[in-house]
């Protein structure tokens, strides 16, 4: 589905995989907890176990403390059944912005909220303006709802909050901006960065005439350019981490011949950075230039670094404070709305992220990376505690990534292969990983987001390349076995029971496998066995590479399997008996 259609029914599919989780929540406190999934943590737990979810909850239903960015969020939520039908009431609304000034002001009005109040809450709150008192927390309010707010309500609520003796403020996500974010959320962007201040380059004997601002009043694109320090750029990503390369197609690459030489270059010459980079390209949603203490800062808003993390991430690697390397960045702002010009958006930014990032070349699959099929895919595998790599990254990035809660990892060019080689042929996949990313195979290959269809196929890939290792023949012959393997084992896995109880036992080396790998050991018995009467000889004999890839290879096997000179069927059929019978026993 593309952006511009989403509705409250899309949003509610994401609730109910939520729900799936947490069935003992209720709708309301789904929507919540998805808000700051998709806004403000990336941690399902975590806003979970931030939802208040009892009565008299003093017009507060989420209390989060993130001790990382010094926020106390405060949520308020309108769960409604349809988008921007209903006006939210000005007394729930001035009701819920006054909290500010309880939360973090007298005493007396801080224990004012503790009537009739919940436990569970009472003791969120304490925590919470112990941290906005004593610790100098920023407290940040959210009014989130599908219905919509007159302007004048909402300045009116701001107006409350700006009265707050701390450092406080309220936001507003109604019905359209909710949309908008469960696009972002759907497209792997979420929760974003909410804003940074990018620091024009100033001194250390660099002569600057400010920021080159262009405004196209066709497209109403808006583009800033401009130079920054090494430094600040590091610092960026120091506060922001790898959030803000959401929309990049790739991961960090590592020790490449690119990095290599910027290292190089900020090591021996820095500089002269500036001259040899091509600079940083920011997407973001809005943006305004502020002068601050002297220094011209371009403010931005959900900003994302698409062309140029490799330089952004060597840059917070080997740069110094005293490092006089500068980069040149370029901020495009490009207007966007839920339900209108959204699929523009996408495209353009698609666009620009090929046309810029030339330099580490762009791949088929890289183009892919931030489907929103990969994304789909991404979370699923996580709820089965696998780290589902959809990016092109270094192995050390990967693996960092993945950390303790996750199994094992899985490359999405990995299950290409092993579904092209089950439900296409063993030849496509000796085509070149790429080829799998045309749009043709693409579409066959990921066309659903089940994480038990792709681990099935997965899992007989790894078996067979486990009965494969130490014979450089049978790497020839492997594909052909995974798609002819396949077709018995598909025909035993048809209740998800059998299907799960299938692919622990691969996890974990169980019993059933042995009996797989001694039916699959057969199979690679007879293709040997298949090449050996239908390769040729002498001069005209093919190469095993050359044979293993002629086309209608499979239905070929297919018949001498069948055949009378197949002496391994009947080995190969009593250990699929084996296999079955472990498999019905286990379930």
């Amino acid at each position: 589905m593309k952006a511009n259609d989403l509705t409250e029914k899309d949003l509610k599919i994401e609730l109910d995989s939520l729900k799936e989780q947490f069935n003992n929540k209720k709708y309301d406190e789904l929507f919540i907890a998805w808000f700051l999934r998709a806004f403000i943590t990336e941690n399902e737990e975590e806003a979970i176990s931030a939802l208040t979810g009892t009565a008299g909850d003093k017009d507060i239903d989420a209390i989060l403390i993130d001790d990382n960015s010094r926020h106390v969020f405060i949520v308020q939520g309108k769960y409604r059944a349809k988008i921007s039908a209903i006006s939210e009431k000005r007394p729930d609304v001035v009701s819920f912005a006054s909290i500010s000034n309880k939360i973090s002001g007298h005493k007396d009005e801080f224990d004012s909220l503790f009537e009739n109040i919940s436990p569970v809450i009472s003791d969120k709150l304490l925590e919470a303006r112990n941290r906005i008192i004593k610790r100098g927390y920023t407290l940040q309010l959210f009014y989130v709802t599908l219905g919509k707010c007159s302007k004048n309500l909402i300045k009116e609520a701001e107006s409350i909050v700006k009265n707050s003796q701390y450092n406080a403020s309220i936001e507003f996500f109604t019905g359209n901006r909710i949309l908008l974010l469960l696009a972002d959320y759907l497209e792997g962007v979420a929760p974003p960065i909410p804003s940074i201040g990018l620091e024009m380059e100033s001194g250390r004997g660099v002569s600057v005439d400010g920021i080159h601002q262009r405004y196209d009043q066709k497209t109403e694109i808006e583009s800033w350019i401009f130079s920054m320090s090494g430094q600040s750029i590091a610092s960026i990503y120091e506060k922001s981490g790898t959030r803000i390369f959401a929309r990049n197609v790739r991961g960090f690459l590592g020790s490449t011949d690119i990095n290599q030489s910027m290292e190089d270059t900020l090591a021996k010459e820095p500089q002269f950075f500036w001259y040899y980079n091509n600079g940083i390209t920011i997407v973001c949603d809005f943006a305004e230039e502020r002068s601050r203490q002297g220094k011209k800062i371009l403010y931005v808003e959900n900003p994302q670094i698409i062309n140029g993390q490799q330089t952004t991430r060597t840059l917070f690697k080997l740069v110094k404070k005293e490092s006089i390397s500068s980069v040149l960045i370029r901020v495009i702002r490009i207007p966007r709305e839920a339900g209108k010009k959204h699929e523009k958006f996408e495209s353009l930014i698609s666009s620009i992220v090929n046309a810029t990032n030339w330099q580490n070349a762009i791949k088929a699959s890289d183009l892919m990376s931030n489907d929103r099929k990969q994304i789909e895919i991404e979370r699923e595998f996580r709820k089965q505690k696998y780290l589902y790599i959809r990016k092109r990254q270094s192995k050390s990035e990967a693996k960092k990534a993945s950390g303790s809660n996750y199994l094992r990892s899985v490359k999405k060019e990995e299950i290409a292969r092993a579904v092209a080689a089950c439900d296409i042929d063993s030849v496509i996949p000796r085509k070149g990983i790429e080829t799998l990313f045309n749009e043709d195979h693409y579409k066959v290959i990921f066309h659903n987001s089940d994480p038990f269809y792709y681990l099935n196929r997965y899992w007989l890939m790894k078996q067979v390349t486990k009965c494969q290792k130490g014979e450089r023949d049978r790497g020839r012959m492997k594909w052909l076995v995974i798609y002819f393997t396949w077709n018995f084992l598909s025909k035993l896995l048809r209740s998800r029971g059998a299907v799960e109880y299938y692919i622990r036992q691969c996890e974990i080396g169980g019993e059933i496998t042995t009996p797989l790998r001694m039916s699959i050991n057969s199979v690679f018995n007879s293709a040997k066995l298949f090449y050996g009467k239908n390769s040729g000889k002498g001069k005209e004999k093919v190469e095993v590479d050359s044979f293993f890839r002629k086309i209608k290879i499979d239905s070929s096997f297919l018949k001498f399997w069948d055949g009378s000179t197949n002496k391994y069927k009947k080995s190969s059929n009593k250990n699929w008996s084996r296999f079955e019978k472990s498999l019905k026993d286990g379930m």
